[in-house]
């Protein structure tokens, strides 16, 4: 099969890699039909490359058709549509009996200390061949995959149910804000778009900061109050809601941040260095980008919450430990438990009215065979990219736009 594998820093190809096969009575294989491209991809392509092997297969935001089940598998059957979560969970141990599946007992990395296994990231989760491919093999398939309708409606309204409309739920969730309260946006990316949407969805007053105009756009389109990202926005917004600051903030953009030089240098060495000393820089040093994460924790009213969807991955991060203690903030965090939240998300994503704006996101859908094309388009944000989504049936070459 065709697939998009990983070849170094800042590198990423289409090669032909062995199809997966049925390896436990509990796997499945799925036919992909769409698979996007996340922005913690990003964190793979540039700065976490440490952690991966040349020619590992990407991605954590598929769908497809169910081509074979094995003999354990009694909840899909061969032809069904279905969504598959990024994270992997075997839905019976304590954790995911808890609604935690990203700390999934049965999927946990212990060789890294890390939570549940994700598609088609590092080995700190596991090393699972990736979505953005042709198939994908889905361990854990008994739990795991959301059998959607095969009525025609397209891929797009779905898909996000692999990640990011849960992700943004479980962020807004954490935010704890208060009926009729003010949510604020760090960051219009994907994720940064639907916490937003879902924020206005819920009743709040919905605050959002981005650089990019064309992502302030999108979010001004579903009635959110956009601002550009200056030196001066964290008092702007403050004075705004009435010199407090909102009761709740998301932190939807994590450790590539704009506004720290430093640490971005330190990102680009890291990955430079060979992958043992990598490693261990990032296990032991301050290599995030905290400008938007400082700004959370410096607009959140007193006695708020900083609710933290962006991937951040350092390990000694200077935090401001007074200021958190003095205001009362409470900082929430973590991947996101895809499965906890499919019932409360799938009566949204399948109303016909669309009221999130699934169908709105996509900015750019094209071939597999371009992917390596728009990882480049989506990390330096140019073409208006948004979102990409990548179908292993259009042909190369296709046009981009969405």
């Amino acid at each position: 099969m065709r697939a998009l594998t990983w070849q170094g820093t800042e590198k990423v190809s289409v090669e032909t890699v062995p199809d997966p096969t049925i390896q436990l009575p509990t796997d499945a294989i799925v036919r992909i039909t769409s698979t996007a491209i996340c922005g913690s991809d990003l964190h793979l392509y540039r700065v976490l490359g440490p952690y991966i092997d040349k020619g590992d297969v990407l991605g954590h935001e598929p769908m497809g058709i169910v081509e074979a089940v094995g003999s354990a598998v009694t909840n899909l059957k061969v032809g069904d549509r279905v969504v598959v979560p990024f994270n992997i969970s075997c839905g019976h141990c304590y954790m995911c009996q808890r609604g935690l599946q990203s700390q999934c007992e049965t999927t946990q990395v212990t060789e890294y200390g890390s939570g549940a296994a994700l598609f088609g990231y590092t080995k700190m989760y596991g090393q699972v061949p990736g979505g953005q491919a042709e198939y994908l093999r889905v361990p854990h398939a008994d739990y795991g995959p959301i059998v959607i309708p095969d009525d025609g409606t397209p891929d797009d309204r779905w898909l996000f149910m692999s990640d990011i409309i849960p992700t943004a739920w479980q962020a807004v969730q954490y935010a704890d804000v208060p009926e009729g309260g003010t949510l604020a946006v760090l960051g219009l990316g994907p994720v940064g778009q639907f916490a937003a949407r879902i924020g206005k969805h819920l009743g709040y007053r919905v605050l959002a900061v981005d650089p990019e105009q064309v992502r302030r756009d999108l979010g001004s389109k579903h009635g959110i109050e956009t601002y550009d990202l200056t030196k001066d926005v964290v008092a702007e917004l403050v004075d705004r809601t009435d010199g407090r600051g909102p009761d709740g903030v998301v932190d939807a953009v994590g450790m590539e941040a704009h506004g720290n030089a430093v640490a971005g240098f330190a990102q680009r060495a890291a990955g430079l260095l060979p992958d043992a000393l990598a490693q261990k820089a990032i296990e032991t040093a301050g290599i995030d980008r905290l400008a938007a994460l400082h700004a959370a924790i410096d607009l959140v009213r007193r006695g708020g919450t900083v609710s933290l969807s962006g991937v951040y991955g350092g390990m000694a991060d200077p935090m401001p430990m007074m200021t958190l203690f003095d205001k009362q903030i409470t900082v929430r965090e973590g991947q996101c438990n895809v499965r906890r939240w499919v019932d409360d998300l799938l009566p949204l994503v399948s109303d016909p009215s669309d009221p999130l704006g699934t169908l709105d996101l996509t900015s750019h859908r094209v071939s597999l065979e371009d992917a390596p094309h728009m990882y480049e388009v989506f990390q330096k944000k140019q073409d208006g990219c948004v979102k990409v989504v990548l179908d292993p049936a259009m042909a190369a070459g296709s046009p981009v736009a969405a």
